[in-house]
């Protein structure tokens, strides 16, 4: 790739709505030389009700590898996960599948608490001492539209802001998403919500004893129990001090208004969760009865789009492709697509025109969407049950779709695959002429 430049007196201004995970990834993999990076959130970053989230091999091999993020677990209190244990309806482990992931994809799964993962997200993008300038982080900056043509960024209180590259990582209810589409695309309730707690694990094994002896919850393994097309899906986080359950429950089979359960932060009942569980073996209801406090969203997602861009805007992770999550491959893309960004801008010395942005934004969705689309499905019919799966919509089996996601090289494989195409082409035309 040769390099481009452009005016060297303005520097390349970069806005990014959203300081989520997607949000702090993107500033991590487009931090270079002069650019100016700054990120809005609307929120005051006040911290949520516990939940743990995980990164794939593909992911945590682009935060190490392509990054630098060398102290990945002793820097953020992440647990790599050794496997999975499936119990059944009476509570008896009959399955467990190790995880190889350092030995069979060059990277490993790793669990964190939300925070600890934000946490250090928030300091490798703003850090000094990382190369380009650090990143702005401004809160209570709620963003209400965006001049994709003219790079401009509207905020609710009236103040506009100007940049050369605008990125919408602001989640699955996107304020950016319809500005670049020009018309609205509601995400879609999937049939399915999600109790989330944390629980200490010492109060665990103090006040649930049977629990922590039929699942240790100090040891690195994702277990789940299934009844009734419920789950329970367990594992502990910041080295073993916390453990999290999410509770994953068909909205009909749910005892709450699945309909007010669209937030993060939304509470959950805890007489109502023990209800819709009360066919579960009695130890994992002992450890339910002892959550402080209980998160209750409804799980949605979005249909694949036809674009993620336009003008100088582009939208990624959830605002783009929010899927469910039973890869749990959603935060995994949004480190994906910051990796594309990173890269297909990495040759920009300076300021970039608009042309240039608009074509390097057409790369970047060309690179990304078939293989976030593809998951993005494949996630969604995971969620059903094995009786309402369709025969023709994915191809591939569970084990093959593993090495589809977990093997991924970053966007230079698509870039590969497109230097061959165009090779490929170039010989054919010669042929002929």
């Amino acid at each position: 790739m040769t390099a481009l430049t452009m005016s060297s007196s303005t520097p390349f201004r970069i806005i990014i709505v959203g300081g989520g995970i997607a949000g702090l990834a993107a500033a991590i993999a487009l931090r270079k030389d002069s650019r100016q990076i700054t990120i809005l959130e609307q929120s005051r970053l006040s911290a949520e009700i516990g939940a743990t989230i995980s990164l794939q091999p593909n992911a945590t091999r682009i935060l190490e590898q392509s990054w630098g993020l060398t102290d990945l677990l002793n820097g953020s209190n992440g647990t790599v996960d050794h496997g999975f244990r499936i119990y059944n309806a009476d509570g008896k482990m009959v399955n467990e599948i190790p995880l190889r992931s350092k030995t069979q994809y060059g990277a490993d799964r790793i669990m964190w608490h939300r925070e600890d993962l934000h946490a250090y997200l928030k300091k490798a993008a703003t850090s000094i001492e990382r190369d380009g300038q650090p990143a702005i982080l401004r809160t209570s900056a709620r963003v209400s539209r965006c001049d994709c043509e003219g790079g401009k960024v509207i905020l609710e209180s009236g103040e506009h802001l100007e940049a050369d590259l605008v990125i919408g990582a602001d989640g699955i209810h996107s304020a950016l998403r319809t500005s670049i589409l020009g018309r609205e695309a509601h995400p879609k309730p999937t049939g399915s919500s999600a109790y989330r707690l944390m629980l200490p694990t010492a109060i665990l094994n103090e006040r649930a004893p049977q629990f922590s002896e039929n699942i240790n919850p100090e040891e690195p393994y994702t277990s789940m129990i299934m009844a009734h097309s419920c789950r329970l899906i367990m594992g502990p986080a910041r080295g073993g001090s916390l453990y999290s359950i999410v509770g994953l429950v068909p909205d009909e089979q749910m005892n709450e208004n699945s309909d007010e359960a669209q937030s993060w932060v939304t509470k959950g009942h805890p007489e109502k969760m023990l209800e819709t569980f009360k066919d579960f073996p009695s130890w994992t209801k002992d450890a339910l009865r002892n959550a402080e406090s209980i998160g209750l969203w409804q799980l949605r997602d979005l249909d694949p789009l036809d674009k993620w861009h336009s003008g100088r805007a582009i939208i990624i992770g959830d605002a783009a492709h929010a899927m469910l999550p039973t890869q749990g491959q959603g935060a995994s893309q949004t480190i994906e697509d910051a990796e594309a960004l990173g890269t297909l801008f990495s040759h920009i010395i300076g300021r970039p025109s608009k042309d240039e942005v608009s074509s390097i934004l057409e790369d970047v969705f060309k690179s990304r969407h078939e293989r976030a689309s593809l998951i993005q499905r494949f996630s969604r019919e995971a969620a059903k049950p094995a009786t309402e799966r369709g025969s023709n919509v994915i191809k591939m089996h569970p084990d093959e779709f593993m090495d589809y996601n977990c093997t991924y090289r970053g966007v230079h494989d698509w870039e590969q695959r497109r230097s061959m195409s165009a090779i490929t082409v170039g010989l054919k035309t010669t042929a002929v002429a």
